[in-house]
């Protein structure tokens, strides 16, 4: 047993590390592709592919969040189970699913887009919701592939499949937008352009999803007969549905949240005497470049929680209660050591990031950086969010997720709404309503996984984060205003003293006895877990012999 706890903890990471690198470099051609578009459209034309963005994600959560976790927690248990016929029978059921609500969504977004924009107050958005439609169909199906993959512990064709996306998305969302910006396409044309960009982007990542799922080795182990025999699909389906559905439900919640936030935004700025170009041009810079630079540790740290669901919930099906107090706190250490020193530095350092990534765009820094250190604060409790929210879920804890996300889109919403129809404060107040909203989900969510995590204690694994890094943050920040009075300020400075933060941070964390050499060996480790090295199959394969 020791021996599989090992293994496990190193899976774990091993997947940790490889998503992260995945999602690293999606980040950054995420930036690579903004940057150029933010000049071909401006903040004006990013604030209409934005809010289309917005509404096609409320459709892709239902894609993304419930039902790839289901039909990796079902696999893994299957694989657990040493029972492969159950295995591809729970993908060809989860496919169909996937296949349904593909085509549906992709025709609701046609049909509806007119509606969506008159209820955004945003009329030029339309072309921009018409062009990303398609991208929901060919999402459902890559989730779903996904999903069977994860089930493995496999996360390499997950990891490929985000790089490649990112990089269709690059290519030709960059070529359709310069095309029609280069034909004389007014703004919101360019945007529609872009938005075609991303189907084509998502439809090349779909397809070698596809190629990997029919290639992959352990679909050749899979005894397809076996599959058409079994009559328990309705049973399949109930299990998919029982488990994603009101993850799907909480998701949807979040993204239907961040719509009504959208709209409260471009309504609120018109309220206080916004024109619809002015209040798009501010809701573009808030999205383009303080969310962007917000989301990315989040998206970023969602790679310790995505390994986490599979590997938990198979200790939960041995029963191996040590093994699940280990993985839970290796995900809480992990996120607060990355989260806790990047929310701290994210608002301090909130200009002199956004002047490094967007250069010569001024105006729209200006507006931005007061929002993003306001969402810095947030960063830390976005992670922990996802994180307490995979461990509910791989107790098969769905429903209390959420309620604390009802409370929070309560006081968010209240918040918000009184905040920006402030003419004192106007957009300010959608940082401020996200705190809030933050605060009361991670303060619910925590009461509701305290009862798996009794022997963790919570206090502790914070403590010397927060402690670590305030110390190296401030430091650093108050040495960047020395030097920054001193002579001039820079991009060189701005990396100079955030290199320094980040290895002060290092030094300090090693020297508190919060991170050790085993946790970084362990972290970079190679070892994985495969279906093959384990013999999951191995049953299978002395009754074929048979």
């Amino acid at each position: 047993m020791g021996a599989e706890r090992q293994n496990s903890v190193k899976v774990f990471f091993s997947g940790v590390l490889l998503l992260s690198l995945s999602t690293v470099l999606v980040k950054i051609i995420g930036l690579i592709y903004k940057i150029p578009m933010l000049s071909y459209l401006g903040s004006e034309g990013m604030g209409y592919f934005n809010s289309a963005y917005e509404i096609y994600a409320l459709f892709c959560v239902i894609a993304t969040a419930g039902l790839p976790v289901a039909l990796s927690v079902l696999i893994s248990g299957a694989v657990a189970n040493r029972n492969p016929s159950r295995v591809e029978q729970i993908y060809s059921v989860a496919f169909r699913i996937f296949l349904g609500i593909g085509l549906v969504g992709c025709g609701a977004m046609w049909l509806f887009a007119r509606q969506f924009c008159k209820w955004i107050q945003s009329e030029n958005a339309y072309g921009v919701i018409l062009a990303i439609a398609p991208t929901f169909f060919f999402v459902c199906v890559s989730s779903a592939i996904r999903g069977y993959f994860q089930g493995f512990q496999r996360m390499l064709p997950t990891a490929l499949s985000q790089l490649l996306e990112s990089v269709g998305k690059l290519v030709f969302g960059l070529l359709f937008a310069s095309l029609a910006l280069n034909s004389g396409q007014p703004t919101e044309s360019v945007a529609a352009a872009a938005g075609w960009g991303l189907s084509f982007g998502t439809a090349l990542s779909t397809a070698y999803l596809i190629i990997a799922k029919r290639r992959s080795p352990i679909t050749a182990k899979i005894p397809r007969g076996e599959v058409c025999k079994s009559r328990e699909g309705e049973k399949t389906t109930r299990a998919l549905l029982s488990l994603a559905l009101p993850m799907t439900l909480g998701a949807s919640l979040a993204s239907v949240i961040k719509l009504i936030d959208m709209a409260m935004i471009l309504r609120g700025l018109q309220s206080i005497g916004y024109t619809e170009a002015l209040a798009n041009e501010a809701y573009g810079s808030y999205t383009t470049l303080a969310i962007s630079i917000f989301s990315l540790l989040p998206t970023l740290l969602n790679s310790i929680s995505l390994p986490l669901v599979p590997i938990l919930s198979a200790a939960i099906a041995a029963k191996d209660e040590r093994r699940q107090q280990q993985m839970i706190e290796t995900s809480y250490r992990l996120t607060a050591f990355f989260a806790i020193p990047a929310s701290l530095g994210i608002a301090c350092f909130s200009r002199q990031i956004l002047s490094l990534v967007f250069l010569n765009q001024t105006e729209s820094i200006e507006v931005a950086s007061p929002l993003l250190s306001l969402l810095g604060i947030s960063v830390f409790l976005s992670c922990m969010i996802t994180a307490t929210n995979s461990v509910l879920h791989s107790y098969k804890i769905v429903k209390r997720p959420i309620l604390s996300l009802v409370a929070g889109a309560i006081v968010k919403l209240g918040v918000a709404y009184y905040l920006i129809g402030n003419p004192s404060i106007g957009l300010l107040g959608a940082p401020i309503s996200s705190f809030c909203c933050n605060v009361t989900v991670v303060l619910m969510n925590f009461c509701f996984a305290s009862h798996f995590s009794q022997s963790i204690s919570i206090g502790k694994i914070f403590m010397f984060p927060l402690l670590n890094g305030t110390l190296s943050v401030g430091f650093v920040f108050l040495f960047h205003q020395w030097l920054s009075n001193r002579y001039t300020e820079s991009n060189a400075l701005t990396l100079i003293c955030l290199g320094l933060a980040v290895l002060l941070y290092l030094l300090l964390s090693i020297l508190s006895g919060s991170v050790g050499a085993e946790d970084l060996r362990t972290f970079l480790g190679k070892d994985r877990l495969s279906a093959h090295k384990n013999g999951l199959f191995k049953e299978n394969e002395q009754k074929n012999d048979e």
